[in-house]
C-alpha cells in the first residue's frame, strides 16, 4: 500500500498491489474515494474507505480498511 498522511495522522490511500489465486500481482490505483468512516470493532479503531477504480477495463467498487493501532491495511470487499 502506498498512502499519504495528513498532519493529523489520517491516511489517504493512493495505490496497492493485489494478487489473486496464482495470478501475477497487479497494481491498483485508487481512482476515487467515495466515503471514509471511522469504526470500532472489538475496541480496535479503523478507517473504512469505500473506493472506486478501473481494474481490467472494468469499474470496481471496493473497501479498504486501515487499522490505526497496528498501521495495517486490509482489502475488505471487492
Amino acid at each position: 500500500m502506498i498512502a499519504w498522511f495528513t498532519t493529523a495522522g489520517k491516511p489517504n490511500p493512493v495505490k496497492f498491489k493485489f494478487a489473486s489465486d496464482g495470478d501475477d500481482c497487479i497494481i491498483i490505483r485508487v481512482g476515487r474515494i467515495i466515503t471514509v468512516e471511522e469504526e470500532k470493532i472489538a475496541g480496535n479503531r479503523m478507517y473504512l474507505y469505500k473506493c472506486q477504480s478501473v481494474v481490467d477495463n472494468t469499474e470496481k467498487i471496493y473497501e479498504l480498511k486501515y487499522e490505526i493501532a497496528s498501521c495495517k491495511w486490509f482489502l475488505y470487499k471487492m
